[in-house]
């Protein structure tokens, strides 16, 4: 007789990896039309390739969650014309994620200056707006206008992979 432990591990053994099957896939439509448009617009106000600098602020790092989504192989942010750099100093964008808490005001102020004009600041997520489920806490200034001047604002807890791409491509439309 098969103890139910072993029958249960078996089991299992044997069925495979229980994954979730992805919502999108690489090839969707509206993701296509979402990367042209995106494309297009930084290269039309930039003449090239839209460079964003990732700034946590303080976050409890579910929107840096999704930022790591929009770079996997389903979203692939390159194909969009943009992309992530390693310094201030090249970077078109800041996307600031998280409340703005008092140890960082000063790295987030600093890297701000580093930032070559013209330049961006978008905040991603309630935290970054107004501190979100943070704000009053001794530690948090509050949203990252508080330190530095935002352009544009992507609600959510945390948003998602689409809505920051939608939030970047209003950015490049209307920026001035």
């Amino acid at each position: 007789m098969i103890p139910p432990i072993a029958r249960l591990m078996f089991r299992h053994l044997l069925s495979g990896p229980a994954t979730l099957k992805t919502r999108l896939a690489p090839n969707d439509a509206a993701v296509s039309e979402l990367a042209a448009r995106l494309e297009g617009a930084a290269k039309a106000r930039l003449g090239r390739s839209l460079a964003i600098r990732a700034v946590d602020a303080g976050s409890c790092n579910g929107c840096e969650l999704e930022i790591h989504a929009v770079n996997n192989p389903v979203y692939d942010l390159e194909r969009f014309g943009l992309r992530f750099v390693a310094s201030p100093r090249h970077a078109d964008v800041l996307l600031v994620t998280g409340p703005v808490s008092a140890n960082l005001a000063e790295a987030l102020h600093r890297t701000w200056t580093a930032t070559p004009d013209p330049k961006w600041v978008v905040a991603m997520g309630d935290c970054a707006r107004d501190g979100g489920c943070f704000a009053g806490s001794y530690a948090v200034l509050g949203g990252v206008d508080k330190v530095v001047p935002v352009d544009l604002h992507i609600p959510g807890c945390p948003p998602t992979p689409l809505q920051l791409l939608t939030g970047l491509l209003a950015l490049l439309d209307h920026a001035a």
